[in-house]
């Protein structure tokens, strides 16, 4: 039988919870089955979410997932409107700032008591657990973890430039940009064409400028910090970045220049480290390329945290609630996250996974080790372009900027920065 969420009820904004004492009880009286809808249909991240469907099914429950091939906005609006019909899914894709902004519309499950048993707020970091407790209860769980800003080499495009050394700065980054060129890399930066993609050169440039000017702009929406140097010379390193990069890939997922970047006719990559799970599930070799962290001027890592989750949905099928609880339990399980991030590239939320042993790469132990530091350096911030800083409306606002920008060259960094904080004060 449905959830009787009615569309009166999401217009006033329940955040009514169910609560764990009937969700456990109904675990053992019913066969586990689970209702979830992700974007995650191919890939690496369709690999790794099938290979979670086998264990919760090895786990004797009923897997039904609904992959909604595309950006988040695509799932999101099947999402939104299984919830307006009443009949939203046992759990589904989503993070950041959106956990808490839908939590408002309709009601969710308390995850507290199954979250306790598992020790599992032990050992995610602070920030990110907030983020899944926003009104102070677990109603979200985190499953993977990686770095937007991740810089990916060519190692056919280094021996071109004849260069051995990764870039640490942006200054030695585009000094390493402009030997490729020399050396015969046509594009020496890799594109897509996509708004992540360019939301993602952004937020890699004013990142690694200052992290502190980022977090003040990006996530706190400082109205200074958005008219601030740091945003101008963000801009400006984007310009340059976008010189490099092939004017005709025009809205293109990254992957499909894959094989430019592996033969060296793509020099460098910004990408997150979901590349890395996308190049191995393509053939490709890890002789083939480096992973290292994000040029940063300060010389210490910067970390553009994006986490993908799980929020659950309140449901009354005993069934589902069986499958939420099955479902929650998997999902903190080091082993299921070790499996999920061997598969993607990602590197778990548990603190506690030892990623020395085998089946670990290491460009994931490098951005394990990348987080560590950052968060010890107060350098880890989240990223604007994949939805964990601001919501979605504010986010679009401001990749709308960072999009035209790319594409126009006539606009020059300090009318971005003007654009990009008018852009901000619209959307508030």
């Amino acid at each position: 039988m449905p959830i009787t969420t009615t569309r009166r009820r999401l217009l006033a904004g329940s955040v009514a919870t169910l609560a764990l004492p009937a969700f456990a009880r109904a675990q053992g009286a019913a066969k586990p089955r689970l209702t979830a809808i992700s974007q995650w249909s191919a890939g690496s991240d369709g690999a790794a979410i099938t290979a979670l469907g086998k264990k919760f099914e090895e786990k004797g429950g009923v897997w039904q997932h609904s992959p909604v091939p595309g950006f988040t906005t695509e799932m999101m609006n099947k999402l939104r409107a299984q919830i307006m019909a009443g009949d939203p899914p046992a759990c589904s894709q989503l993070k950041g700032p959106e956990i808490a902004a839908w939590s408002k519309i309709a009601p969710t499950v308390d995850l507290d008591a199954v979250v306790a048993a598992a020790g599992y707020e032990k050992v995610v970091a602070p920030d990110l657990a907030k983020l899944h407790k926003p009104a102070g209860k677990w109603i979200a769980l985190p499953l993977q973890i990686y770095s937007t800003n991740m810089l990916f080499l060519s190692k056919r495009a280094l021996d071109k430039a004849k260069a051995d050394k990764v870039p640490v700065t942006w200054a030695e980054f585009n000094d390493l940009a402009e030997k490729m060129k020399s050396g015969g890399v046509n594009h020496p930066v890799a594109n897509g064409g996509t708004r992540p993609d360019d939301g993602q050169k952004f937020e890699a440039a004013l990142g690694g400028i200052s992290p502190a000017a980022y977090r003040a702009a990006i996530m706190n929406l400082d109205e200074k910090a958005l008219k601030g140097p740091e945003i101008k010379a963000a801009f400006a390193q984007v310009r340059k970045i976008a010189d490099w990069m092939d004017p005709n890939v025009g809205a293109q997922h990254f992957s499909t220049n894959l094989k430019r970047f592996i033969d060296g006719d793509m020099g460098m990559m910004i990408m997150g480290g979901w590349a890395q799970g996308v190049l191995r599930n393509a053939g490709f070799k890890f002789e083939d390329f480096v992973i290292a962290p994000g040029p940063s001027d300060n010389s210490k890592p910067v970390f553009l945290l994006n986490a993908d989750a799980f929020i659950f949905w309140q449901r009354k099928e005993a069934d589902l609630q069986a499958g939420q609880t099955l479902m929650a339990q998997l999902v903190m399980d080091p082993a299921i996250q070790t499996m999920y991030s061997q598969i993607t590239g990602s590197i778990p939320v548990r603190t506690d996974v030892d990623l020395s042993g085998e089946g670990w790469s290491e460009g994931q132990r490098t951005t394990a080790k990348a987080l560590k530091d950052a968060i010890a350096s107060n350098q880890a911030v989240l990223s604007m372009a994949h939805n964990m800083a601001q919501e979605n409306g504010m986010t679009a606002a401001m990749i709308d900027v960072i999009t035209e920008y790319v594409k126009n060259k006539s606009i020059k960094p300090e009318q971005a920065a003007t654009r990009l904080a008018e852009a901000v004060e619209g959307a508030r």
